[in-house]
């Protein structure tokens, strides 16, 4: 049984952290970069970041994963010290998971199905769009997911503890 508690445990600290970094890479880097591109260059990169982050790899080993793995984590590691920080991370993650589904994801399927943006007008598609509010709630993804690594990180140790 210990097998199962570290090794889930370890594989939702993994994912987790593999969520954040891509919640984090966006808020620091990609909407910063973006921001400063005109409105033709904005819509079209966008839509293909999108699209290339919805893909088999990043939604089981990252978005999904997580989720999942934590789940997981708490339920093998029930009755142990590490309970709490697992279900801890698993209520914040939660958060970030429904923000993606509720808020995110919307705003991205809009501005993917305005439509190529050699033919639509892309500044109107840009500001309907919403970056900033795109932006800010990413805001809340990272506030979440990056604790939630924070507390399955130290529920390793903690079932490190445990095990010595």
């Amino acid at each position: 049984m210990t097998l199962l508690r570290i090794s889930t445990l370890m594989g939702a600290t993994l994912t987790m952290g593999l969520a954040a970094g891509a919640f984090a890479l966006y808020a620091h880097s990609i909407m910063p970069g973006l921001r400063k591109t005109d409105d033709r260059t904005f819509v079209a990169a966008f839509q293909q970041l999108d699209r290339a982050i919805i893909n088999p790899w990043f939604m089981i080993t990252a978005f999904g994963g997580a989720l999942v793995l934590t789940l997981v984590a708490g339920i093998a590691n029930r009755g142990t010290p590490a309970l709490p920080w697992i279900a801890a991370a698993f209520g914040l993650y939660l958060v970030a998971v429904i923000v993606t589904v509720a808020v995110n994801v919307p705003m991205n399927d809009a501005i993917k199905a305005a439509g190529d943006p050699a033919h639509i007008d892309v500044a109107q598609v840009r500001a309907q769009f919403n970056e900033a509010r795109w932006a800010a709630w990413n805001l809340v993804r990272v506030a979440t997911s990056v604790p939630a690594f924070g507390l399955l990180a130290w529920a390793l140790v903690l079932s490190g503890r445990a095990t010595a």
